[in-house]
């Protein structure tokens, strides 16, 4: 059975149902395409409107190429206290006009709609449970501060820095992307990403006349990528895929130029030297071309750290207070739990449970709000992590 404190919470987001159910559908209705700064308008001043009555101030962070990005603080505050940050995002994959083919629809326990899973659920799961606490009167002994970015899906190159820098600061992050599979297991590991575009440079030359004073950049190219798929290394999740290629100007023309554009995922920062390295070191086996590399595994992975693995454990503390199962996973993607988790304990994966990130069957199980609201609140109730001390004290006792 759920502890008096748990069913307190239970109770309270479970009679919020009908309002929650309207805030996601506000949301939703609010298309948000990351490459349309404009769009952002009406769903950070929606999430500001909602913010506000859970007692945040809400400031907006403009953005030079993005729609600008939301920090709130709870208005009472404690200067003097640790903080935890949550962390989400208001941009989607779907650009404007998406929800004429895909409309917000109730049926069945799930609620459909274009970025409803991810990750306007778990915004909605964020603004209740820190409303729980603030109508409970219950006084978390950790800070917490809001962070929701607007060019998540694209990289978050511009709200890098402050993911960054509240993460130094924090004592743990909380990330509220989605969770994965029908279990709604957390993520505590993903994967580094990198993105690499390989050039490779020949000599054009008639292809009927004079083949033999061409060096053909696509023959080069050819060769690069079968060793590019031969770094794949399933069995320590390791992947290189080359996406795209192009090159060469007509048929009748040794291609003077080729590119290829290539995905890399990684479990560990050794593997991503590794894979920079070996990318990096490629020679042309064609007499007379040339390659160039750019990019990198700019995306670090999310490992299971010590500090990561301490985290951990209080949230399985948390859910056996609310007699419930938490499963673990690893995810491919990445999200900025990858940035987060350099600098302090994270956890990602706290949304409401649903599938289909990214696709036509989006949806989120209306049922898990409640309960995943319920869990956000207790970790932010728990206390101060103090992890430097804990895993010292490990070690000395090790």
């Amino acid at each position: 059975m759920p502890s008096d404190r748990a069913r307190g919470i239970l109770d309270y987001l479970g009679s919020c149902r009908a309002e929650m159910y309207k805030v996601l559908e506000r949301l939703v209705a609010a298309e948000s395409p990351s490459r349309d700064p404009a769009s952002q308008a009406e769903v950070q001043a929606a999430l500001t409107r909602e913010l506000n009555a859970s007692g945040f101030r809400v400031r907006r962070l403009p953005g030079r190429e993005t729609g600008g990005h939301l920090l709130a603080v709870p208005r009472a505050r404690s200067r003097h206290k640790p903080i935890q940050a949550l962390l989400g995002h208001c941009d989607t994959v779907w650009p404007r006009g998406t929800l004429s083919r895909m409309p917000i629809t109730i049926r069945a326990g799930r609620m459909t709609g274009p970025g409803i899973y991810d990750m306007k659920g778990g915004l909605v799961s964020m603004i209740f449970a820190l409303r729980a606490i603030g109508q409970l009167g219950l006084e978390p002994e950790v800070l917490p501060v809001v962070f929701v970015n607007s060019d998540e899906e694209i990289g978050s190159g511009e709200s890098h820095r402050t993911v960054e820098r509240l993460s130094k600061i924090a004592d743990r992050v909380l990330v509220l992307e989605p969770p994965l599979g029908e279990s709604g297991a957390l993520k505590t590991a993903r994967k580094g990403v990198g993105q690499f575009r390989i050039r490779v440079t020949g000599k054009a030359a008639h292809a009927g006349l004079e083949p033999s004073k061409g060096v053909s950049a696509i023959l080069e190219l050819s060769h690069v990528v079968q060793k590019l798929f031969a770094l794949n290394d399933p069995e320590r999740g390791i992947t290189v895929n080359v996406g795209t290629i192009d090159g060469g100007l007509r048929p009748n023309v040794v291609a003077p130029e080729s590119t290829a554009d290539v995905d890399v995922r990684v479990l560990t920062t050794q593997q991503a030297r590794d894979v920079e390295a070996a990318i990096r070191s490629l020679e042309p086996a064609t007499p007379g071309a040339a390659l160039a590399v750019e990019g990198e595994v700019d995306i670090p992975p999310l490992e299971r750290t010590p500090r990561n693995r301490l985290l951990w454990r209080r949230a399985q503390a948390v859910a056996r207070e609310l007699d419930m199962d938490l499963e673990e996973c690893l995810a491919g993607g990445g999200s900025d739990g990858n940035v987060a988790s350099l600098y302090a304990p994270t956890l990602d994966g706290l949304g409401p449970v649903g599938a289909g990130a990214h696709a036509a069957h989006e949806f989120i199980e209306l049922d898990s709000m409640v309960e995943r609201g319920a869990l956000l609140a207790l970790l932010l109730l728990e206390p101060p992590l103090n992890w430097r001390s804990e895993l010292e004290s490990q070690i000395d006792e090790s």
